[in-house]
């Protein structure tokens, strides 16, 4: 099991650990409900290191994500970001990324630790006659999120929204970008893994909570935000995840692009509520109320912390008609609703 440079520092703030993609990650620090509320609340400190970041320079950097990517980075300006996937030539999702635009010929590949391998592999293999460096980058990554996070790490208000820049925090330079995976505003800070613990100090001091895997993917949750292997997969075109808006089907030519010209999903992604109290889990499945038919699946599910009821997100049959839905929770059929996405908003 790898471990992040701050390792040392959730041991000694007794976080429990879990495995996670060959990482050994703080699943929580306390109570799951008590680290998703104080994101929402005020402010929440996460540990990245997992995550995989690749940069890619060169004169044909932009043109090559281009081609290699579902979405035109060649628009994006230095100082951008851009949510984009890459994809297999059969259309589905090898993985989700955030691109940064660093300069005019560099940009930073952030993937999901477990594809991050294959994204580092598959670029290498789809950068043939392309003028670019690629290269895996060994460095530690810190998340500030909730409503408190500006004056947390201070300094930095005017940065915008999908935006990244040099900065300076606990004395310490970094790349600071304005991006985040909860539904609240925040930070990602990139920096040196010696300079990992002091960051974490620093920000813990001003009062962000430290927060771990399991709330993490409660607030995704909750922001209707998707999480490889779960809503996204080899077997998921965007367009099957409601997401076909980020891809850039007028460029001529890129990895996958003549499969998603010609893709007509069967399935919908949805939201799903219920009112009941057993929550609908991951791979339960979506059935009629009356006759029981299988109309799709549960792709992830839990206890809505912020809403107090159940919510899940699902693959079901497109253009359903008005039927009662339920979910087949362990025998006994749930009533559920299919609700608009996001779960939750914060307030602008």
């Amino acid at each position: 099991m790898r471990r992040t440079a701050l390792f040392d520092v959730h041991q000694r703030l007794g976080a429990v650990f879990t495995g996670f993609a060959g990482w050994e990650m703080p699943l929580r620090y306390g109570s799951d409900v008590g680290e998703h509320h104080a994101v929402r609340r005020s402010a929440g400190l996460f540990d990245l290191g997992h995550m995989g970041q690749i940069a890619v320079s060169g004169p044909d950097a932009a043109a090559f994500l281009d081609h290699a990517l579902v979405g035109r980075l060649s628009a994006v300006k230095p100082g951008r970001a851009k949510y984009t996937m890459l994809c297999h030539t059969t259309g589905g999702v090898l993985d989700d990324l955030v691109v940064y635009r660093l300069a005019e010929q560099r940009f930073l590949v952030v993937a999901n630790a477990a594809n991050a391998p294959v994204v580092r592999a598959m670029l290498g293999e789809h950068s043939g006659g392309f003028a670019v460096t690629i290269e895996a980058l060994d460095r530690a990554l810190i998340a500030v999120q909730g409503p408190d996070a500006v004056q947390i790490v201070g300094e930095y208000p005017d940065l915008k929204y999908y935006a990244i820049e040099p900065a300076t925090v606990a004395g310490r330079d970094v790349l600071l970008a304005r991006t985040g995976y909860t539904g609240e505003d925040g930070f990602e800070i990139y920096c040196a893994n010696e300079d990992a613990a002091d960051i974490w100090a620093f920000l813990q001091d001003k009062g962000a909570q430290p927060a771990g895997l399991a709330c993490r993917d409660t607030l995704r949750l909750e922001a209707g935000m998707p999480l490889y292997g779960h809503e996204l997969s080899i077997r998921t075109t965007p367009f099957d995840a409601g997401l076909g808006r980020i891809v850039a089907l007028d460029k001529r030519d890129f990895v996958g692009g003549d499969a998603l010209r010609a893709a007509d999903p069967a399935v919908q992604l949805v939201g799903l509520v219920t009112q009941g109290r057993r929550s609908p889990r991951a791979g339960y499945h979506v059935v009629d109320a009356e006759t029981g038919e299988k109309l799709g699946e549960v792709t992830s599910g839990a206890p809505s912390p912020t809403l107090g009821h159940p919510i899940a997100l699902a693959y079901v049959t497109k253009n359903l008609d008005s039927r009662r839905l339920a979910v087949d929770v362990r025998g006994k059929r749930e009533a559920v609703e299919i609700v608009s996405l996001p779960f939750y908003q914060r307030a602008r």
